[in-house]
């Protein structure tokens, strides 16, 4: 798993340069602008919902003694949650709505990859495209909410808080990394036969998502590199991924 989780990681390497070479920054324009105002919409509602998220649950401390320390710790545990749950809507919505912008930066890389200009892919339209992309992205929030949520709750707890928080990231890190490694999936593999390929090959998404996540942090800047940059590399290692299977030659 970790060796996997560093081959992730290092499909980042490179990425830019082949951005470049390729000529596909023109792909990401739309994307881009899908990314700053998520991000932009997503962050300012945190801003506004921490304080009051920390307030609420401040308020079930009903002795005096302390209050004013659990109410900080609250205030933190409720930035916590909004930026979570923020993290979780953006990459979801910008992935979904930018399956159709990404699955030609995928072919392109790919037929850089192999030399083959002419596949036997799964033809798929713009609709069918954004279909997938929302489909996929549905159903990752839907089970990535049903574990996130009882990670956070486990951050009233310390010692344990320390813990959630690992696998918090992990699990962000891997619905992140799903959802960049899709892109080429749908030309290869059948909705369900795609979620199976990631469950495989667990590590790789989990490595592609992690920095995915760690570009977020990083102000305006990430939010606007942080597509190119993962759908590149996520697109250069699951090439690499299908043709350890045999599906295609490099």
């Amino acid at each position: 798993m970790i060796q996997n989780i560093i081959k992730g990681i290092h499909g980042y390497s490179g990425a830019l340069a082949l951005i470049s070479k390729l000529k596909l920054w023109k792909y990401f324009f739309i994307p881009i602008i899908i990314s700053i105002v998520t991000g932009s919409v997503i962050g300012f509602s945190a801003y506004r919902l921490s304080d009051n998220i920390g307030r609420f649950i401040a308020k079930i401390w009903f002795w005096e003694w302390g209050k004013d320390a659990f109410t900080s710790f609250s205030t933190v545990i409720g930035v916590i949650i909004i930026l979570a749950l923020g993290l979780i809507l953006y990459k979801h919505i910008v992935m979904a709505l930018s399956a159709p912008f990404m699955s030609p930066v995928s072919e392109k890389i790919e037929t850089h990859l192999t030399g083959i200009t002419r596949h036997n892919h799964r033809k798929t339209s713009f609709q069918e495209q954004l279909w997938r992309g929302l489909r996929i992205n549905l159903r990752n929030l839907g089970r990535e909410l049903l574990i996130t949520i009882p990670l956070l709750l486990l951050k009233f707890i310390p010692v344990v808080n320390i813990f959630s928080t690992i696998l918090l990231f992990l699990v962000q890190g891997y619905y992140a990394g799903f959802g960049n490694m899709d892109y080429t999936l749908e030309r290869h593999y059948n909705y369900k036969d795609s979620i199976n390929f990631v469950r495989r090959n667990r590590g790789i998404a989990i490595g592609n998502g992690l920095v995915f996540i760690l570009f977020l942090l990083v102000p305006f800047i990430g939010v606007i590199l942080v597509l190119p940059l993962s759908v590149t590399a996520a697109s250069l290692s699951t090439v690499k991924l299908i043709k350890t299977n045999s599906q295609i030659t490099i």
